[in-house]
């Protein structure tokens, strides 16, 4: 079916003749041709308009030319259905105006009808798989319940996101409450992209890091875990959660098709951790694509021989910077198109 099913194979953990490679936010701010866009229409509008969300979405495999493509969304089209009022404000990011901090208001939190709140998604899908008409695979994602929760709790990004953990240790009935709320819906949305033709699904968990290792288990990977078992019979999953090296033992003991590494955690520290059965996917500085071309061709390679190239799937170890030269980009594909052991 898909021409190019390396990030599949890869995923499935089959013997490649070489890794895979995509890099996380690669449909976006460091191309000159979605600058353009944004330049045009607000952030929501290009979300909810599926020509929009579709372009983006394939002008990296236009230009750059990964194995795989991500669909351009946000993580907080979920919150949003759920009732949450986002707002996006320029130089500042995600804003919630009236941040969750009370049973009260999670109760006022509802599931939705993905079909009538988050169908442009869908539309995004359909129209996505046509254009890219089987030359590579087609990524849906979400946030964690975790990561949404803290946007939806802080009312912003934060540091340290201390108001967050505060909720969850003083109110962790309702804390507990809005992540089940969070992660009923998110499982609801994926299947949905699932059988709108998305080929394999990431679960981003931004601010995993943020808490202590016991911590995580009761407020982010629980859930997490309840996602990927829901997913697991239908596609392929992938959980990214960055600065959580410490959990990748006990993630790697789920049915996830592959985990994200980041910068901070060497390729051995990952396989050992991760016990070497499991499809690795990372771990490259993005800032490191500010790099002299020949020295980002030069580390990929090297990262290549550390990790190996059967399980994994090349990847930043975050999104791409907007600074970032496309030359450079482009540079970091073709490094790993032409490894060769």
């Amino acid at each position: 079916m898909i021409k190019n099913d390396l990030f599949l194979r890869a995923l499935k953990g089959e013997t490649v003749e070489r890794p895979p490679v995509w890099m996380m936010r690669q449909a976006g701010r460091y191309l000159p041709e979605f600058r353009a866009l944004r330049d045009k229409y607000d952030f929501f509008t290009r979300c909810e308009t599926p020509e929009l969300a579709a372009e983006i979405t394939v002008q990296p495999i236009r230009i750059v030319k990964p194995d795989a493509a991500i669909l351009f969304s946000d993580i907080l089209v979920v919150p949003r259905a759920m009732g949450i009022h986002v707002e996006l404000k320029d130089n500042v990011g995600p804003i919630i105006p009236d941040p969750i901090r009370s049973m009260e208001q999670v109760e006022k939190v509802f599931i939705p009808n993905i079909e009538e709140s988050l169908g442009y998604v869908m539309d995004a899908i359909k129209l996505t798989k046509q254009m890219l008409n089987d030359e590579v695979p087609l990524i849906g994602f979400a946030g964690s319940p975790w990561t949404i929760f803290c946007y939806a709790v802080e009312g912003k990004g934060s540091k340290s996101y201390d108001t967050a953990k505060g909720f969850c240790f003083s109110n962790p009935v309702a804390a507990h409450a809005l992540l089940q709320k969070i992660t009923d819906t998110t499982i609801l949305y994926l299947k949905e992209k699932v059988k709108s033709g998305v080929n394999a699904v990431q679960i981003f968990d931004s601010w995993g890091g943020m808490l202590s290792p016991t911590d995580y288990q009761e407020f982010s990977w629980q859930y997490i875990n309840q996602i990927v078992d829901a997913l697991a019979e239908e596609t392929e999953v992938i959980v990214f959660g960055k600065g959580c090296w410490f959990a990748l033992n006990e993630m790697s003991k789920s049915k996830v098709s592959a985990l994200g590494v980041d910068w901070t955690c060497s390729a051995r520290n990952a396989r050992y951790l991760t016990g070497g059965n499991i499809t690795l996917q990372g771990n490259f500085d993005p800032s490191r694509l500010l790099s002299p071309i020949p020295t980002i061709k030069k580390m990929a390679h090297e990262m290549i021989d550390e990790f190996g190239k059967d399980k994994y799937i090349v990847n930043l170890g975050h999104g791409i910077l907007p600074n970032i030269p496309v030359d450079h980009a482009k540079a970091f594909v073709e490094a790993v198109k032409e490894y060769n052991q």
